[in-house]
């Protein structure tokens, strides 16, 4: 006899639904756009594959301490400075196998079974489902089509319904929208009158359009901060990511670290400690994006998808569908077969509401996203 947990049925990541439908189309000699999976579709920076290259020639690639390589640790260490203007000393930051091992650590570390953690809808589904895996009760702020939550909006929901934690995204996925300097103050401000501990999903940054990044450890230092080398640097096969963390959350997460992951890849960290000095590569890549944002954001209003939230980050179009459809997973499954696009139904983001958006991905190459607009123009138009 199989036993099969109650915590395993969550709901599964839509997305990679529509990613394996498109691959299985792509085999068959379907021209595919993708739109779907939020994925770079440049590789890694050259100098970052000469490092990993360098390694393998070296040698042995093995454990390093959980907590991370030393150097890596510090060259993010310098990038807060650099970057922010903020001192993090290296021993406050645990190194990652991607920002996905860091929401499990910080998930695990700072909650228990039964307690609650407010998210905002729509959201990033992982974090709903991973909670939900872990006993922890999710409690969802519904946004209702404004960009970013409010202290005012956080304070009534927790007056509704106490929780012990908020995670929040700035960029966000799937709507793009970033969180202003002083707006971002505010909130985190609420959230410690209220008593609410914080994690800030920053793996978006550098990939802002509105205005330089603000990261939340500018106005808290006992804010958790997650964060990735998997988008702007172009590494998500790589399975690399970062925490910032607290003093006192630093030895739970070590211990955690040490029986879950044992450690991040050391090739990747070998790697990623490179990431930092290709800036100028990966802003050439960030131009293009900046190049289908705009194209996207003039072209979808004018062929019926309305955006719901502004493009201000990431690389994300968070449109509503509902001028063509109630059943945003069955216009995702005629869209891939009819137009050949493939993109995100909002479902995934918003179980209460996604039912008419979608979520379209303009990492890819920006003739493509262009095909990508002229076949949804044909095809929304018959």
């Amino acid at each position: 006899m199989i036993s099969v947990s109650q915590r395993s049925a969550v709901e599964p990541f839509h997305a990679m639904d529509v990613l394996a439908e498109a691959n299985r189309l792509k085999a068959m000699g379907k021209p595919i756009i993708s739109m779907a999976v939020g994925q770079p579709s440049d590789p890694a920076p050259a100098v970052v594959r000469a490092a990993a290259a360098a390694a393998l020639k070296h040698g042995r690639i093995g454990y390093t301490d959980a907590l991370g390589l030393k150097g890596l640790r510090e060259t993010i260490s310098r990038h807060y400075s650099s970057h922010y203007g903020v001192d993090v000393p290296p021993s406050r930051i645990v190194v990652t196998t991607g920002s996905s091992a860091g929401f499990n650590l910080a998930f695990l570390a700072m909650f228990d079974a039964g307690d609650r953690v407010a998210i905002t809808a729509p959201g990033y589904p992982a974090y709903r489902n991973i909670m939900k895996a872990l006993g922890i009760e999710v409690v969802e702020i519904p946004m209702h089509g404004q960009a970013n939550l409010t202290p005012a909006r956080l304070e009534a929901a927790w007056r509704e319904r106490p929780f012990k934690g908020l995670l929040f995204a700035s960029p966000a996925n799937p709507t793009g929208s970033v969180i202003p300097h002083d707006e971002l103050a505010a909130l985190v401000a609420a959230a410690r009158d209220l008593g609410v501990s914080l994690i800030s999903d920053e793996i978006y940054h550098r990939l802002t359009f509105s205005g330089p990044d603000t990261t939340a450890l500018a106005f808290d230092q006992n804010v958790a901060v997650i964060n990735s080398f998997s988008k702007y640097y172009c590494m998500t096969g790589w399975r690399i990511g970062w925490m910032v963390l607290p003093e006192a959350l630093l030895r739970p997460v070590e211990r955690i670290q040490q029986s879950l992951y044992i450690s991040a890849p050391e090739l990747s960290q070998i790697a990623a400690a490179r990431a930092f000095e290709a800036t100028d590569e990966l802003d050439r890549i960030k131009e293009r994006y900046r190049l289908s944002r705009s194209m996207l954001a003039e072209r979808l209003p004018q062929i019926g998808l309305k955006l719901a939230s502004p493009m201000d980050g990431a690389f994300y179009a968070y449109c509503d569908v509902s001028a063509f459809t109630n059943d945003s997973m069955d216009f995702a499954r005629r869209m891939i077969a009819e137009a050949h696009v493939a993109a995100t139904p909002g479902h995934d983001f918003d179980p209460l509401e996604g039912h008419r958006t979608m979520r379209f991905s303009y990492a890819g190459e920006p003739a493509e996203m262009e095909q990508a607009v002229e076949r949804l123009k044909i095809w929304l138009n018959t």
